[in-house]
């Protein structure tokens, strides 16, 4: 999230844009005509697919946008504010729906932040050729209730709005359902998993953190120690190192930088603390998002490097306005969570010795101080111990170089049917697609199984396992450069 970096959106989210043409190499793949334009309902009579979901109760539809082969709408969904307490208010919560065919699978997509409202498939969809629901996480605007009790953002009530979206569009989407999500999103899908195992039948969950004690983070420094080669982590010190030794020029610049665009700092209460938390984040924040390669783009020497030249690397991987007001804004819920249940990093940094003044800042530093927050410890505990002993159709991949995968679920003797891969040099971004090919069969033969459309051929030999639909430029778009700014202590 962080070369040529002015992207918003969450890591796991796949945006694009339709081409002026309105091209699209999946159309070899599309559904028929008729299933677009229609669905048969349990009468027998063909009604448009449109109003079948507008019949649900508590749907509306905020727009429609064509795409070669689906409908694509964007709707909103009246929820509980607390789903053990649903007559104690509602609020509406965008959801996205990439319909193929009622026919066909579907993947319940989350971000774990929000949502993009631009046709788009996650890696699982396009494997199985199927319909795609992507839900936007509760409090991340607009979905978010008015006034907002921030004690209702939790786990388990975002898994039952996932469970409720889930319960509504059954009825329409008849076949198998598999939830996926990268990093938070992967988090998302576990705890989803987790509370209501009967709801889906597979979970792929890409890059997902599990920080189950969150007061001992020492497998991250131990990470940081041994990622790469010694030369790459020596440049990036040298630069960290070098940002705080000039700490004073390079802060006229940010303040000269915040002036010109309009950037506060109520809430880390400072510019020098902003300033320290994005330099802070420089080392890991390289290895989240970018590869051993990029290594060759470092300044090869901080100490002669120019202060512009600092301020440029620290600006293109960290990225200046991270911890500013209207940086962190966005981004409230996620602290609030990481401060409250999720748990986040502290990393020690050894390298910097006495030049840090503040430490790596804790999730409370990020969010406003009317909003109170305390922390629960038990919680990612209790996620841990069901995966280890219940986990069912559910794969997590990881990247070999991405300092969240230090802190990984994984697998004990009670999970069935599940996997845990890795990436070979991959970072953050690591997907299914990027495993070595033994991997890489299994993990897509497993997910088009548990969709119920695994062929002949792939069921009788898992290595002739491929995804069913043709790639598309638009709908299967990843880009780094925009997910990278959403970097710095955020999965």
């Amino acid at each position: 999230m962080r070369k040529a970096l002015r992207g918003v959106l969450s890591l796991a989210m796949l945006i694009g844009t339709v081409s002026a043409t309105g091209a699209s190499a999946g159309a070899a793949t599309a559904a028929e005509p008729a299933a677009l334009r229609s669905a048969v309902g349990e009468t027998g009579t063909s009604t448009d697919i449109k109003d079948r979901i507008l019949a649900i109760p508590g749907m509306s539809l905020i727009e429609e946008k064509p795409y070669p082969g689906y409908r694509y709408f964007v709707l909103d969904y009246t929820q509980p504010v607390d789903h053990r307490h649903p007559s104690k208010g509602t609020f509406k919560q965008r959801i996205t729906l990439l319909h193929k065919d009622t026919s066909r699978p579907t993947v319940f997509f989350t971000s774990g932040y929000n949502v993009s409202t631009n046709p788009s498939r996650s890696e699982p969809t396009r494997i199985v050729d199927g319909n795609q629901v992507s839900l936007e996480y509760r409090f991340f605007t607009p979905s978010r209730p008015s006034p907002a009790d921030w004690s209702k953002l939790d786990i388990w009530q975002a898994a039952s709005d996932q469970h409720r979206v889930f319960t509504a569009l059954k009825k329409i989407y008849s076949k198998n359902w598999l939830t996926t999500g990268g990093s938070k999103g992967g988090m998302t899908a576990t705890y989803y998993e987790r509370y209501y195992p009967k709801d889906m039948d597979g979970v792929v969950a890409y890059v997902a953190p599990n920080d189950v004690v969150d007061k001992e983070d020492s497998t991250y420094d131990r990470f940081l120690a041994n990622v790469g080669t010694k030369e790459c982590r020596d440049k990036l010190n040298g630069v960290q190192r070098q940002a705080l030794i000039r700490r004073e020029p390079l802060e006229k610049k940010y303040r000269q930088y915040a002036a010109d665009n309009g950037y506060t700092f109520n809430t880390v209460g400072s510019l020098d603390k902003a300033y320290e938390a994005v330099v802070m984040d420089y080392v890991w924040a390289f290895w989240q998002y970018s590869l051993l390669a990029d290594c060759a783009s470092l300044p090869a020497d901080a100490k002669s490097a120019t202060d512009q030249e600092i301020w440029d690397s620290v600006d293109s991987i960290s990225g200046f306005s991270a911890y500013a007001d209207q940086g962190l804004e966005t981004y409230t819920p996620y602290y609030y969570q990481a401060g409250t249940q999720l748990g986040s990093p502290d990393i020690k940094q050894p390298w910097l010795g006495k030049l840090s003044r503040y430490g790596y800042q804790p999730p409370r530093t990020f969010v406003p101080r009317s909003i109170p927050m305390k922390f629960r410890p038990g919680v990612m505990r209790d996620i841990d111990n069901w995966v280890q002993h219940h986990a069912d159709h559910m794969l997590y991949v990881y990247g070999e170089n991405d300092p969240y995968g230090a802190e990984r679920f994984r697998l004990g003797r009670g999970a069935r049917d599940s996997y845990v891969f890795t990436v070979p040099g991959g970072n953050h971004g690591a997907t299914v697609a990027g495993l070595v090919p033994a991997e890489n069969a299994t993990a897509t033969a497993a997910i088009l199984r548990w969709a119920g459309v695994a062929p002949a051929a792939v069921q009788a030999d898992p290595a002739k396992a491929a995804p069913l639909a043709k790639f598309d430029a638009v709908l299967d778009k990843r880009d780094l450069t925009t997910e990278h700014r959403l970097g710095h202590r955020r999965p």
